[in-house]
């Protein structure tokens, strides 16, 4: 048992683990802010336009009603199929994708920046590298192959 607790402490205490768990706690905050953009500004425009102000109340289909009592009280909620209550989360869904792929873009844009900014600056080009000199035995070559020419001549 003291093992077990001593490789779990081990794999809490990874730096990894810790920036999931943190990761994980602000998308639930950013989910709850674009809940409430999607459901109280979104939505009422498009409920408004499609003839009421509650969007999702009226794309849902309603099968069987909820009975109440005297009282006022539910007694069985009823059969509803959510329609608007799905297309208020598709909507939010693709307002998060945006997000999210306009913040990756972003940090990839400033990733190449600074990538361009730690690489040296772009040098010169260099003059094109003379011919290697002729060795000693290719010179001595050439003057016997000149004295034999003038030799020939005379």
């Amino acid at each position: 048992m003291k093992k077990l607790f001593s490789e779990f402490k081990a794999f809490i205490n990874r730096g990894n683990v810790i920036d999931m768990a943190i990761g994980v706690i602000i998308a639930t905050a950013f989910g709850a802010i674009t809940n409430a953009l999607v459901n109280s500004v979104f939505m009422p425009l498009i409920g408004l336009a499609t003839g009421g102000t509650d969007f999702t109340d009226k794309l849902n289909l309603v099968i069987v009603a909820a009975t109440t009592n005297e009282a006022g009280e539910v007694i069985d909620p009823g059969v509803t199929i959510g329609f608007g209550t799905l297309l208020s989360a598709v909507i939010n869904f693709l307002i998060i994708a945006l997000i999210c792929f306009a913040i990756v873009k972003s940090f990839n844009k400033m990733a190449e920046r600074a990538k361009k900014a730690e690489e040296p600056a772009a040098e010169e080009p260099a003059e094109p590298a003379a011919p290697p000199a002729p060795t000693e035995a290719e010179l001595l070559a050439e003057i016997r192959d000149l004295l034999k020419e003038n030799a020939n001549k005379e």
